[in-house]
């Protein structure tokens, strides 16, 4: 079967499964299904060769295996993918976040530039409409009030006004579309830092929210709720982990044991998204203080520059008012991001409901009082002072702490997880301390929870590695928990994890040596050997039977260094005797006649003719 063949007959499975969970009230992704499919095919137990093409009655039972585990409403393995799956799909970093929301707001805003750019406006109607347009586009791209808003508009408009009158309509008109665009964008800048200034003033900011004021109430109670969920999740892993460890958490049978051990895995996996928000959120926090800092400086420095003075160059002025809205995009930017983080954090809060129903408070209570429930870092802590002997293992290479640079940065596998206990058929999320010892094997950096455990894994390390495959391959949300990608090719990760780092263990390195350390002078005469010293001597020695000629072209002299001198020229001045002026007369002229007729006493006309009268003065005269 080729590859596109094979394409299509898998997305006519997802299709199928799709369209029978759909029959069944079931609503599923396709990303989801798609990542089930491989999963079913994956482990061994359902008996799929990837190697062998697939009949028709091996397609019916993927589909009906692959439906009954998607409508498993109830599995916290199937929770825990489905976390996965809309975490990934749904989260990024602030760049890409940003950007994205940047792309959604141009799209928007398109449809109004294009109309500015391509309008063709020539009555004094048209280009009133224009300049409407221009300051709706501004309002809309500011994000400073609604452009149906009367109080709103007119602020901004006087804004425009100021910067861009109606009568530079014509220039405007005048420029291509890309200059158009690009000063749209600047004079929305201009204004939004004027507009911002005066709200600081006292005298406008309509519709102008307080962004610093909400932000510092909201990534407060934003943190304080993550805060809280975080340690509702540490809480429940710490009592799941406790009744896996003991061994008399076999009373729970093989399958609640299973249904435990999903449900712990569902909450580490909800705790790693968790502590990813909170780390993002308290970036938000410590740019919002930045940005608060940068605002004040900014008004403090535009008051001066503006109170001090009558008239202020443009160019002094308007670059500090891009500025401003600059530093007030970024309070928009912070705010968008909390909104988009909190709206994850809601949206996660459906995967962890299972687990908690199936395993409640009164549930959990006769196992919890047989055993001791440990948080993570007292298990740290017990297992702080074993640590591994390098001499037991020569053929191994282990990193330690003081051995190590960078050790803290090492890109632990398994997320930090004991690697021996992820081995045991019963396998178990058992947090590791890396100062035990850090076995270096292929690459890869694994941790264990204790020097028992560290030792048993390496006098076996395949075999130990071939199990926690073998686990993975059942349990398919361990992959994406575990990071294990490279060792299932044809599981790829739902979205681009831009969070793992490859860490920096090797670097290249120099050293340069002088030559001559001491200082040292070098006799460039001299010379030691006798045939040299008789090859130079023959040759001064006929040079001496030798004549120099010389030959000067008319344009030679320009070629010698001539030097010329000139004297400064002095300071003179030269004064009149006599000031004096000249004035001419006022020439006035009246003329008579210019109606053509004349009324006489008796009412009647008589012609007449024009007549010049000179009235000029002399100068003289008074």
């Amino acid at each position: 079967m080729s590859k596109t063949q094979a394409e299509t007959v898998i997305k006519n499975i997802i299709r199928e499964i799709i369209q029978e969970c759909t029959t069944r009230g079931q609503i599923v992704s396709e990303t989801l299904v798609a990542f089930i499919v491989k999963a079913v095919v994956l482990d061994p137990d359902n008996q799929f060769h990837v190697d062998r093409q697939l009949t028709k009655d091996d397609v019916q039972k993927l589909i009906k295996l692959c439906v009954d585990h998607l409508l498993d409403v109830r599995s916290p393995s199937l929770d825990t993918i489905k976390m996965q799956v809309y975490f990934d799909m749904n989260y990024t970093t602030r760049s890409e976040f940003l950007e994205e929301h940047r792309r959604v707001l141009e799209s928007r805003l398109q449809p109004v530039i294009r109309e500015i750019t391509d309008s063709r406006a020539k009555t004094k109607e048209d280009l009133e409409s224009l300049y409407r347009k221009i300051v709706s586009a501004i309002l809309l791209r500011s994000g400073l009030g609604s452009p149906t808003d009367i109080s709103v508009v007119r602020e901004a408009t006087a804004a425009l006004q100021s910067v861009f009158p109606p009568i530079e309509l014509g220039t405007f008109m005048s420029m291509s579309k890309r200059d158009k665009e690009r000063q749209l964008v600047e004079l929305s800048l201009i204004v939004t830092g004027i507009r911002l200034f005066n709200k600081e003033c006292g005298k406008g900011g309509e519709g102008i929210d307080d962004l610093p004021a909400i932000l510092n109430q909201a990534i407060p109670a934003t943190t304080e709720e993550v805060d809280k969920v975080i340690d509702h999740t540490v809480k429940a892993a710490n009592k799941y982990t406790a009744i896996l460890e003991n061994n008399n958490s076999q009373i729970f049978g093989s399958y609640k044991r299973k249904i435990l051990s999903d449900a712990l895995v569902n909450v580490r996996q909800h705790e790693i998204c968790l502590k990813t928000i909170l780390h993002d959120i308290i970036t938000c926090a410590k740019n919002v203080e930045s940005l608060q800092i940068q605002l004040g400086q900014r008004l403090d420095h535009l008051k001066n520059t503006i109170q001090t003075k009558n008239a202020i160059p443009t160019s002094q002025v308007y670059p500090q008012f891009i500025q401003l809205a600059n530093i007030w995009i970024g309070f928009q930017d912070e705010l968008v991001l909390i909104s988009v983080l909190s709206n994850v954090l809601y949206n996660l809060e459906p995967f962890a409901m299972n687990h908690r129903q199936i395993f409640n408070d009164e549930f959990l209570q006769p196992y919890l009082t047989k055993v001791q429930v440990k948080t993570d870092a007292q298990r740290v802590k017990e297992s702080e002072k074993e640590k591994i002997n390098p001499n037991d293992f020569e053929d191994l290479e282990w990193l330690f702490p003081e051995t190590t640079l960078n050790f803290e940065k090492l890109t632990l596998a398994f997320k930090g997880f004991c690697a021996h206990a992820l081995s045991r058929n019963d396998f178990l999320l058992l947090p590791a301390n890396p100062n035990i010892g850090v076995l270096q094997y292929n690459n890869n950096f694994y941790v264990f929870s204790s020097k028992k455990a560290a030792t048993e894994f390496a006098r076996n390390i395949s075999q130990h590695l071939t199990q926690i495959v073998n686990t993975a391959k059942r349990n398919p949300e361990l992959i994406q928990l575990l990071e294990m990608h490279n060792q299932f090719k044809s599981i790829s990760q739902y979205g681009d994890n831009k969070l793992i780092q490859k860490p920096i263990i090797k670097s290249d390195m120099g050293t340069q040596t002088d030559t001559h350390i001491l200082d040292y002078n070098i006799v460039k005469t001299y010379e030691w050997n006798e045939w040299e010293m008789r090859r130079k001597a023959l040759k001064m020695t006929n040079l001496r039977n030798k004549v120099t000629h010389s030959v000067q072209t008319d344009t030679s002299n320009f070629r010698r260094e001539n030097v010329t001198q000139t004297w400064l020229p002095k300071e003179k001045g030269a004064q009149t005797k006599v000031d004096n002026y000249s004035n001419v007369p006022q020439p006035k002229v009246y003329l008579t006649g210019l109606r053509g007729v004349d009324r006489n006493i008796d009412g009647s006309f008589k012609p007449t003719n024009m007549q010049k009268i000179d009235l000029t003065f002399d100068v003289d005269q008074k």
